[in-house]
C-alpha cells in the first residue's frame, strides 16, 4: 500500500510540518469563499507541540472552529483534559472566540456528554437524521497499543459506522471517554496522523502493512486505504517502515 508520509527529525519538526499543513488547508478553504474552516483535534504530548506551532502562526482564528476527536471523563480544569491542553497551548494564545470552541463536556455523565456533543455537531453542520459530519480536517494520533481517538483494541464501538459520537469505558485506565466514532473518522475530508516516538514504530508497521483488523489495531480506521490521509512521523516512529518498505520519505 502506498502511503502519503512525511518523516522529520524529531517531534518538534514533525509538529511544525503538521501545523503548516493544517494552515494550508484552512487558507484554501477560506480562499474558496467559505466563511470558516473546521478541525477536530486530539490530545497528548505531541499535540502540545502542534498547538504551540499553530498559536504562533499569523492566521485569523476567528474563522476557525475547533472540535475534539475525544475527551476524558474529567472536568475542563483537570490535568488530563484534552480541552485544557488545547486551551493552554492554542485557544488562549490564538484568541479563538468562545463561539468557535466546541468542547466535549467531560465533567458530565459520559452518555450525556456524548449526546450533547452530537447535538452540537449536528447543529453546526446542519445535518439531517442519519447524516455524518465531514470535517475539513481530523487530526489524530496513535498510542503504543495502536489505539486512536478513544477507541482501544477490542472496543465494541469500533463496529459502529452510523453514529457520530459515543461514550466508551477504557478498562485499561478505569476511565470513561467520549469519542468520535468510526463513521465520522472515515468521513473526514483530510486526516492528519501525527505520530512520534520509538514506541510507535512496531504498531505503525502493523497498522500500515498488517492485515485489516481494526478491532486489534483501531488506528486502521479511516486510514488503511490511504485516501485523504497524510502521516506526519518522526524518524523514531518511522524506523521500521523506512527500513522494510522504503516508501516513506522526508519532504
Amino acid at each position: 500500500m502506498s502511503i502519503d508520509a512525511q518523516v522529520h527529525a524529531d517531534a518538534q519538526e514533525t509538529s511544525a510540518a503538521c501545523a503548516r499543513a493544517i494552515l494550508d488547508v484552512f487558507s484554501k478553504k477560506l480562499a474558496s469563499g467559505r466563511p470558516h474552516a473546521n478541525i477536530a483535534v486530539s490530545g497528548g504530548s505531541t499535540p502540545k507541540l502542534l498547538f504551540a506551532e499553530l498559536a504562533k502562526a499569523k492566521f485569523d482564528w476567528t474563522k476557525a472552529h475547533i472540535f475534539w476527536v475525544d475527551e476524558r471523563g474529567v472536568p475542563p480544569t483537570d490535568s488530563q483534559s484534552n480541552y485544557k491542553l488545547t486551551k493552554e497551548n492554542l485557544l488562549d494564545a490564538a484568541h479563538i472566540p468562545a463561539t468557535n470552541i466546541h468542547r466535549i463536556q467531560g465533567e458530565l455523565d459520559p452518555h450525556v456528554a456524548a449526546k450533547l456533543y452530537v447535538e452540537d455537531i449536528v447543529k453546526f453542520f446542519g445535518l439531517k437524521p442519519g447524516e455524518l459530519p465531514r470535517f475539513d480536517i481530523v487530526h489524530r494520533g496513535m498510542g503504543p497499543d495502536a489505539h486512536t481517538a478513544s477507541l482501544f483494541p477490542g472496543e465494541p464501538l469500533i463496529d459502529d459506522r452510523t453514529n457520530i459520537a459515543g461514550a466508551a469505558y477504557v478498562e485499561k485506565f478505569k476511565q470513561w471517554r467520549i469519542t468520535l466514532l468510526p463513521g465520522v473518522l472515515m468521513n473526514a475530508e483530510r486526516t492528519f496522523m501525527l505520530v512520534c516516538g520509538d514506541d510507535k514504530a512496531e504498531p505503525l508497521e502493523q497498522v500500515l502493512y498488517g492485515p485489516f483488523e481494526p478491532k486489534k489495531y483501531p488506528c486502521q480506521i479511516g486510514v488503511h486505504n490511504g485516501h485523504g490521509v497524510t502521516w506526519f512521523l518522526d524518524k523514531a516512529a518511522a524506523r521500521l517502515i523506512q527500513q522494510s518498505k522504503g516508501n516513506a520519505s522526508a519532504p
